[in-house]
């Protein structure tokens, strides 16, 4: 069985939607950003010490349904999506002024979203774009890949591998142009437009356009442009912002460890296309940078009360699109806005229309503008309880509601769960659904009416057939859920589990086929990969009691328990179970 070093920890969890600000900026803003000759390219942005946050999120596609099976990554903390597309995170380590979530899944470009944390749960949307191949080109020649809006990228022939070394053959561009028009371009572009320019300066983004290019060899491997070489990008103009584009225009790269856009090079407007050359190839954007300012505000109605999920517009005057916002549970929405902007707050219902509209700023420096009030809204709020099939109280679980353009979540507090919207007045119907962590188990897709918003009990009841358990010292419980490949490939000497991704493997263990309890000291080639900080250079006392090996169909039960010692030097107490159905 293959052996994969990456730490994979595989959860299920929950979702509401994005609940971060998105700038809107005035391209003809003084500070073009255009660099000087003193260049710092090794300059990053202050973000702020390391805090803990929770985070609620869900994957989409293109056409707006979930993703399962995604891996999601926020911190050192690594889940996967259910069916739903939901992940929950509780205490990643993030930074005060940036979390920076990313998301792969096999046949999909690689999602990376950067949000300013609130002290609530962070809610989290993504859209994943589908990797589709646009054309298969040959090296040593001059090519062009063009989309049918006329985004075009002319490469050289000169391509390198992953190692540096030179590549020759077939390559495979796939290659996706993410147009401001976009009505997900908050939810399918990489990191939050935040950026440092040539000269070490943080500054936030007004987009002209974004384009991906991914390159694969013949046997799949990951490509780029040699070194030397360059490619020539050339990206349409959105019609509506072709009045207002600035003749030349800073290029800027995701830089995807970091979580920002880096400054490097120009494009030119040659027609209704922005032309410039690049050296590799990322995300690269075409942007007009601005000063920027942390803003934090609390969406309430008009008795004071948070308004979560409420989808929030900031306009700046003469602005082509707004740049868009979704308050968390609390009511909260932080991001970053620019400077010394003054902005038009629109906010909306579930159903699309506007309720509430004031402006706010100029801002000079980081605001938390504290509760504003939406005088004539009243939300209202849905509450209920949810408990397991012996009529108890759930404490581990959520419930998610389905309404108008709104799917979201709140977790239930000892079975009890409350939750606010904007209702509509053309839609007096909403849906419910609810899972316990515990057990796996769910509810069905309840429908409810808001003529009563207090729903009683709703009961999750049913099972999930697969799962891993973990708990690491006194923390809580994670419960982990994702299609296991389990089994002994013909060898009644050792067996293993892992993910079905190509990302990882869970577990690889060396051992007996045979039930019993087994000393990681005392096995070839033991190694518990579950997403924990261990140092495999130290011993530890793990061992696992195998207590069922089952035919195929049939599961695989275990229990882990024992100490390791992470790479800070700290010893940790593990306890694991795991019951997987065997494969082969």
């Amino acid at each position: 069985m293959k052996l994969f070093k990456t730490k994979l920890k595989l959860i299920i969890g929950l979702m509401l939607v994005l609940g971060s600000l998105f700038t809107s900026c005035n391209p003809d803003d003084s500070d073009n950003g255009l660099s000087d000759s003193n260049t710092n390219p090794e300059s990053q942005i202050d973000l702020g010490t390391s805090i803990q946050r929770d985070f609620m999120g869900r994957i989409v596609d293109q056409s707006n349904l979930p993703v399962d099976n995604a891996v999601v990554t926020i911190g050192s903390q690594i889940v996967t999506t259910d069916t739903n597309g939901i992940f929950i995170v509780n205490s990643a380590n993030v930074k005060e002024r940036q979390a920076f979530i990313v998301v792969e899944k096999t046949g999909y470009f690689k999602g990376m979203r950067s949000v300013v944390p609130t002290e609530g749960t962070n809610n989290i949307k993504i859209t994943l774009i589908t990797q589709n191949l646009v054309s298969t080109i040959t090296s040593g020649s001059s090519n062009d890949v063009t989309l049918p809006n006329g985004t075009k990228v002319t490469f050289d022939g000169n391509f390198k591998d992953d190692n540096g070394n030179a590549y020759s053959g077939n390559v495979d561009v796939y290659l996706y142009h993410l147009e401001t028009s976009n009505p997900d371009i908050n939810t399918t572009m990489p990191g939050s437009l935040q950026a440092v320019n040539e000269t070490g300066n943080e500054r936030v983004l007004e987009s002209y356009g974004m384009l991906n290019v991914e390159l694969r060899g013949a046997a799949g491997q990951e490509l780029n442009i040699a070194d030397g070489s360059v490619a020539k990008i050339e990206l349409p103009v959105d019609l509506a912002q072709m009045s207002i584009a600035p003749t030349t225009i800073p290029l800027w790269h995701f830089d995807e460890v970091n979580g920002y856009w880096v400054e490097e090079g120009q494009a030119t407007l040659v027609g209704n296309k922005y032309i410039g050359e690049v050296s590799h190839f990322s995300w690269w954007n075409c942007d007009a940078p601005f000063p920027t300012v942390d803003l934090c505000l609390n969406v309430v109605d008009a008795s004071s009360n948070p308004v979560s999920n409420a989808l929030v517009e900031l306009w700046r005057s003469g602005a082509t699109y707004p740049n868009i916002g979704i308050s968390n549970g609390n009511g909260e929405i932080c991001g970053l806005i620019p400077a010394n902007e003054t902005l038009t707050l629109k906010a909306f219902d579930q159903c699309g229309v506007e309720v509430f509209s004031t402006t706010i700023g100029p801002f000079s420096t980081d605001t938390n503008l504290g509760n504003v009030v939406m005088p004539a809204v009243t939300a209202t709020i849905i509450t209920g309880n949810l408990i397991d099939c012996s009529n108890t109280n759930i404490v581990n679980g959520y419930v998610a509601i389905n309404y108008g353009n709104d799917y979201s979540t709140v977790d239930v507090v000892n079975g009890s769960f409350s939750l606010s919207v904007i209702q509509c007045a053309s839609l007096p119907t909403f849906t419910l659904e609810g899972l316990d962590f515990d057990t796996f188990q769910s509810t069905t897709v309840l429908p409810f009416n808001f003529s009563n918003a207090n729903v009683g009990n709703i009961i999750a009841c049913s099972t999930v057939t697969e799962f891993v358990s973990i708990q690491i010292d006194n923390d809580p419980v994670d419960y982990f859920l994702t299609n296991f490949n389990a089994g002994s490939n013909g060898s009644t000497t050792s067996f293993g589990i892992s993910t079905q991704t190509t990302t990882a493997s869970l577990i690889i263990l060396g051992g007996s086929t045979t039930p019993g309890t087994y000393m990681s000291t005392g096995v070839s080639n033991f190694l518990f990969e579950f997403g924990i900080d261990q140092d495999f250079n130290v011993p530890d006392t793990l061992q696992y009691t195998l207590n069922n090996f089952g035919v195929i169909g049939g599961y695989i039960d275990m229990n882990i328990a024992g100490d390791y010692t992470d790479n800070s030097g700290v010893v940790r107490t593990l306890s694991a179970s795991v019951h997987v159905i065997r494969d082969h």
